[in-house]
């Protein structure tokens, strides 16, 4: 079987691999395999080999790539070497996952090489290569060169192989080399050992998410049991699967990425529970009977107030509504009018019961309620948390409880300056303890300086800072490293929109599939997507982006862009008269302001940003 794996791995060396065979002991990797796809640390056996020999090649790996750093202060990160178990031929059996190893029989070698996983060049792929062989001095480096075309005529520019190099070229976004390439910063964190709950804040693009996929594949390496991926949208977590699956096919089995929702949802259902959700009816009947008490004629002001802060806070009593310190909400309210804003939520929730129905925060509150009364069967190996910044506060409690105290088991990623969602607080407020495992990314990897220019200048206050009150680091105070990109501005009425927006469309040298429309409600994303389709321009909800190139350009509001990045955006911001709302105008502002800077920052090389008029 060895001569066989061997036989086809150096036959893909023709085709631009690097390959590493061991020639001494078999105490280490028996090979490392390189190429566009990714680094692999492959050990041929059948049976599998034990604990202690895989244990073994996973120090070979951390040691051999934490000496290995290339032009330009990159580095090869650890987390992202795949490490390949390749077993007896079995042509009915497909890869499977066995602990933190990648299981694959010899007769499936070809799931090596997928096309759909590109993310290297050429170039690094060579660079990679030539940095490690010194450091590996105990392997040989076979390799069958492309013989000359005067030697051995064949066509260049077949179908097939144009097909390919399209294909190739499409997966391939410029930025996709995280998968591999870490900032020495960001490789450290990647692999540090945090004594209990950590959390990792940063500006736009500066590489968070990313950091923390590496860190949940590090801890995976540790332990046998699941991993947990969650956020506060719902459309995120399968961006994040799709990435992590490239990153670490032996876990993917292993990790679920799934909303802080729609775990509640399914927990509960394991345990029998099924709440009934809706909530919209239930509350307008309750505003209604007391609008006439409260100022501002606006029942959404309102129905933050009882879902962000009161709700979402797990404030039982009116006494400790009065006292409580609403963060994020500028409004100044007296003890009379939180004891009017009580009564809207007491008559809410009989409505709620009434009808035998429930909102979202319920759904968080009985999950922790049941966890409290019975905890999990098996226990999370590791839990990360995205876009924290816009959970609330119950939400933290829930995650705590998933998660547990325990050292490198909750990891909280997020950034205050993105908070597209009213209120605030505190990770203290939610008894999270994380003093001395606060870390502050401040390189901004993602947007070019075009498109960062633009953005810096959008105000974006918050007070969240580093989600636990210490100073944080805002957009305009990240460091950048990407050169170019274009910011191109519009402005005109609603009745010149439709050409002006089909333009811009059409002038783009970046394929539909990596852009994105953004608005800032459902309302104008639904006119905007009418708009392209009367002009022939095909769209799809930003929902459904799963990470994968598409072929028709994503649009939905800035909501649903969170946490997602594209290689075009194009804005379109609708400025019109806002209702009266003394008190709440400065509130309204930043947070319009935030939701702003997060829309521009999902632009890596191209920003069109259209505002129009009334």
């Amino acid at each position: 079987m060895q001569r066989n794996v061997f036989t086809e791995l150096v036959a893909r060396t023709a085709e631009g691999w690097r390959l590493a065979v061991h020639t001494g002991p078999a105490s280490a990797a028996d090979a490392y395999l390189i190429g566009r796809v990714g680094v692999f640390a492959i050990v041929v056996a059948d049976p599998a080999p034990d604990a202690e020999m895989m244990q073994a090649v996973l120090r070979q790996v951390d040691e051999r790539f934490a000496a290995l750093s290339l032009p330009g202060g990159r580095r090869v990160a650890a987390s992202a070497v795949t490490p390949v178990v390749i077993g007896a031929p079995n042509s009915a059996a497909g890869p499977r996952n066995s602990g933190p190893f990648w299981s694959l029989p010899a007769s499936r070698l070809d799931q090596l090489f997928r096309r759909d996983a590109v993310h290297l060049t050429t170039k690094q792929v060579t660079q990679i290569a030539e940095e490690l062989r010194p450091l590996l001095d105990e392997y040989d480096w076979p390799r069958i060169e492309i013989p000359a075309a005067d030697e051995e005529p064949f066509e260049l520019l077949s179908a097939e192989s144009v097909a390919e190099n399209q294909l190739a070229a499409a997966v391939e976004r410029p930025f996709d080399t995280w998968m591999t390439f870490l900032h020495p910063d960001q490789a450290a964190l990647a692999t540090r050992n945090y004594g209990g709950p950590a959390r990792i804040s940063g500006p736009a693009g500066t590489g968070k998410t990313v950091v923390a996929l590496h860190r949940l594949r590090h801890a995976g390496r540790r332990s046998t049991g699941p991993l947990l991926f969650t956020t506060f949208v719902r459309n995120l977590p399968p961006v994040n699967e799709t990435a992590f699956r490239r990153l670490a096919p032996e876990m993917a089995d292993r990790a679920e990425f799934i909303s802080l929702h729609s775990w509640a949802s399914a927990f509960l259902a394991s345990r029998g529970i099924r709440l009934n959700i809706s909530f919209e009816t239930s509350f307008n009947l309750a505003w209604k009977a007391h609008s006439s008490e409260l100022p501002d004629n606006v029942p959404r002001y309102w129905a933050d107030e009882v879902h962000r802060v009161i709700k979402g806070r797990g404030i039982k009593t009116l006494a400790e509504y009065q006292r409580v310190i609403r963060r994020g909400r500028r409004r100044r309210l007296d003890n009379r009018q939180r004891a009017t804003v009580w009564q809207v939520y007491q008559d809410y929730q009989k409505n709620l019961a009434e009808r035998d129905a429930h909102d979202f925060d319920d759904l968080l509150t009985r999950a922790l309620e049941e966890l409290e009364r019975q905890p999990l069967e098996e226990p999370y190996a590791a839990v990360v948390v995205d876009e924290v910044q816009d959970m609330t506060l119950n939400g933290l409690r829930l995650l705590r409880k998933i998660a547990g105290d325990g050292p490198n088991q909750l990891l909280l990623v997020g950034d205050g300056q993105q908070q597209v969602y009213p209120g605030g607080w505190r990770l203290s407020d939610a008894g999270i303890p994380i003093q001395g495992r606060g870390e502050v990314l401040k390189v901004n990897y993602r947007n070019r300086t075009g498109i960062l220019d633009f953005a810096r200048r959008i105000t974006a206050l918050n007070e969240v800072d580093d989600l636990d009150g210490a100073a944080g680091v805002a957009l305009r105070d990240a460091a950048a490293v990407n050169d170019g990109g274009i910011a191109k501005s519009w402005e005109g009425t609603e009745s010149e929109l439709p050409d002006a927006l089909a333009a811009a469309v059409r002038d783009l040298d970046i394929p539909h599939g990596e852009t994105a429309l953004i608005t800032f409600s459902n309302k104008d994303a639904l006119t905007c997507r009418k708009l392209l389709d009367s002009a022939g321009i095909a769209t799809r909800p930003i929902e459904q982006h799963t990470g994968e190139t598409g072929d028709r350009l994503y649009a939905g509001t800035v909501h649903k862009a969170k946490g997602l990045d594209f290689r075009a955006v194009l804005v379109v911001d609708f400025v019109r008269p806002e209702p009266e709302e003394a008190g709440t105008e400065q509130e309204n502002r930043e947070l319009r302001n935030r939701q702003r800077l997060v829309a521009a920052t999902r632009a890596r090389d191209f920003l069109w940003w259209g505002v129009v008029r009334s």
